[in-house]
């Protein structure tokens, strides 16, 4: 959610769902304070990072808040956290792709950069799908040169102590690891 406030000129938007939001964890644990943090000591100046991520978002809901984001924030980058949610929901990669792909342009015709983080589902999606998913991400960041972490949870999914019970989340604990899939990334383009 969007707070009332000035414009932020020097900022980094993060548009993601449930993994970027802090779900079912303290929000202070989460991988994107985690980033706000790091910023503070390594950057100067530093961003203001901007969580715009709602647990459960779907590419069209992202999709339709976007713009207004865009417009109040004026961010230098934009990172990208969705589609785990398209997937659960049982909607094509086809219209995944275009919801991202529009939400791409949007940023970039803002003037920001974009940062993909690409996702994976459980196995019983299928090879097939899975793979779609995941040529979706890369095709899109090939076309629109937008670097591309291919799959967010790497290291972390699977894990004993790294995920939630629900197999989908990764605990507290796991967000340090989270924030140095997505450091070396993120750090050129701030």
């Amino acid at each position: 959610a969007c707070a009332k406030g000035p414009v932020t000129r020097n900022a980094v938007l993060v548009v993601g769902d449930s993994l970027s939001a802090a779900h079912n964890i303290p929000a202070a644990s989460g991988w994107v304070n985690l980033l706000q943090q790091r910023v503070k000591q390594q950057v100067t100046p530093a961003p203001a990072i901007i969580n715009a991520s709602i647990s459960g978002e779907t590419t069209a809901g992202a999709l339709t808040r976007l713009p207004a984001l865009l417009a109040r924030h004026q961010p230098r980058v934009v990172v990208i956290e969705l589609g785990g949610n398209d997937a659960l929901r049982g909607l094509s990669p086809a219209q995944l792709r275009g919801n991202l792909e529009k939400m791409i342009l949007a940023s970039q015709q803002a003037g920001a950069k974009v940062l993909l983080l690409g996702i994976d589902v459980p196995p019983n999606y299928g090879p097939a799908y899975r793979q779609k998913l995941r040529q979706t991400y890369a095709d899109l960041s090939r076309k629109h040169q937008a670097p591309l972490l291919p799959f967010l949870l790497e290291g972390v999914a699977l894990k004993p102590g790294l995920m939630q019970s629900d197999g989908l989340h990764p605990t507290a604990a796991a967000q340090p690891q989270v924030l140095e899939n997505v450091w070396p990334l993120l750090k050129p383009m701030l």
